[in-house]
């Protein structure tokens, strides 16, 4: 594996800042140029900002390079990942992975059991990089039930 140019730094941090919109900003690009509207489940940045939502940021010297959102579900002990994106000059350097580690250790530290996420059927990338990170598909949940474009996945956590 590549090395990062530097070590990547993974804080919870609000997304309301230039250099994070941007990255937000291409997220939605890139989903966008993937799927129709109706199969995009992308938060804004004003959801992101609510309570009960831990926004993370991955820097790489400084420079934020990946983001990823934890929304806990008030009626179980489960979080759902949002948001996951890593900007595509920093790809293949442990990036995901670093951010998917701190917030897992987060989410168990604040008792989840489970973590599950939604990801597009296009996003081969993605789903190979849950799986690996210990995620399976798992039956469409919530709002992705028939959306013929999503795939879900869980982990659990250990306690």
């Amino acid at each position: 594996m590549p090395q990062l140019h530097s070590p990547v730094t993974v804080g919870v941090e609000p997304p309301r800042q230039p250099e994070v919109e941007r990255l937000l900003d291409a997220s939605t690009a890139f989903a966008e140029s993937l799927y129709p509207p109706e199969s995009n489940f992308l938060l804004d940045v004003a959801t992101l900002e609510r309570p009960g939502v831990a926004f993370y940021v991955a820097r790489d010297g400084g420079r934020a390079v990946g983001i990823a959102a934890l929304v806990a579900e008030a009626d179980a002990a489960r979080g759902e990942l949002k948001r996951m994106f890593v900007d595509p000059a920093a790809r293949g350097r442990g990036v995901a992975g670093a951010l998917l580690e701190r917030i897992e250790a987060d989410a168990a530290a604040r008792g989840l059991t489970r973590i599950v996420l939604e990801t597009g059927d296009l996003h081969d990338a993605a789903q190979a990089l849950y799986t690996r990170h210990g995620y399976r598909e798992i039956p469409q949940f919530g709002q992705y039930v028939g959306e013929a474009h999503s795939v879900c996945f869980a982990k659990p956590l250990a306690g």
